[in-house]
């Protein structure tokens, strides 16, 4: 979820889950070490709780990365081990560690070494032509004799050649039953599934054969999604009533980061999928792409743009 889930849509996402826990997009421990750490790191404490999703292959990088994010009171250190992206393969870390499950067992042992919080690995079912269980069962065997304290599994192989990473998403087929496999192999380890999971129907089936559901794509483009999380699937009151109490309730967030000298836009377009398949929706993406992203674009743009999707759904009702 890189150049996704930011702060921004972080803070949205959190407005209408009090229950989920939220991940970070992807951060490599050269831009954790050497960069703007209060922009890449800093969060609002609103967005707790939250994880850290790190991308490294040195042990003593990610160690220190860890430690450095520590400090900022995340909730939880991930190791991505299924990016298959020209960027991951360059700098050889990414699903390229389904390769090397021993160096994964080193990269958690150090972060458990030096951090006190829990460090957990994202991973494929395998790259190219690894046989997927020999391939997932050997990662998981190290990260755990490591120390990992949970799994989260993509049940797909990535290709690191031939496929983009838009396909890696999509074409390699989903093998669930495998990752239930390995719950039952790994009774004491929590670990969370995804991939391909787009409705609250299929996570409550997956949540029969494993301890959680990991969903990114369908959340972005449909963050009402998130609205029935906390009374479906932890029995508490959903924290507003729907997408225009979620846009009521962004707004202050919204005026203090314009105050701070941020564009719409890069708020908004986290937005863009509120709707979905509501009357009005096609309007206000519409009015919010082509008119968030101008110079002096403020609050009252969105609410413009919420107003089309209140016409129309007044006028379908009428």
């Amino acid at each position: 979820m890189m150049e996704w889930t930011d702060r921004h849509c972080r803070f949205f996402h959190r407005l209408m889950s009090r229950r989920a826990r939220l991940y970070t997009e992807m951060l490599t421990t050269g831009a954790v070490i050497f960069g703007d750490r209060d922009r890449l790191l800093g969060f609002d404490a609103a967005e707790r709780p939250l994880a850290l999703q790190l991308g490294g292959s040195d042990p003593a990088d990610l160690a220190k990365a860890a430690r450095i994010a520590a400090a900022f009171g995340y909730a939880e250190i991930n190791l991505n081990v299924g990016c298959p992206s020209d960027r991951v393969q360059n700098g050889a870390f990414g699903a390229c560690l389904m390769l090397r499950p021993d160096l994964v067992g080193d990269c958690v042992k150090a972060m458990k070494d030096a951090v006190d919080l829990p460090i957990t690995v994202k991973c494929r079912i395998g790259v190219d032509d690894q046989e997927p269980r020999t391939a997932l069962f050997t990662l998981a065997e190290r990260a755990v004799a490591a120390g990992c304290d949970a799994l989260i599994v993509h049940a797909r192989k990535a290709w690191l050649s031939g496929l983009s990473p838009k396909e890696n998403r999509d074409v390699p087929p989903l093998d669930y039953g495998l990752v239930y496999e390995l719950k039952r192999a790994y009774a004491d380890l929590p670990i969370a599934i995804n991939g391909g999971i787009a409705t609250i129907e299929d996570m409550r089936a997956h949540l029969a054969h494993v301890d959680g559901v990991m969903i990114g794509r369908a959340a972005y483009h449909e963050p009402e999604l998130l609205l029935r999380v906390d009374p479906e699937l932890f029995g508490e009151a959903a924290p507003l009533a729907d997408g225009f109490a979620a846009v009521e309730a962004f707004i202050p967030y919204v005026e203090a980061q314009l105050r701070r000298g941020e564009r719409l836009s890069n708020m908004t377009r986290h937005m863009l999928g509120l709707f979905a398949g509501k009357p009005g929706a096609r309007a206000f993406r519409r009015r919010l792409a082509s008119e968030a992203a101008r110079p002096g674009a403020g609050v009252e743009t969105l609410l413009s743009a919420v107003d089309e999707v209140r016409r129309m759904a007044e006028a379908a009702s009428a």
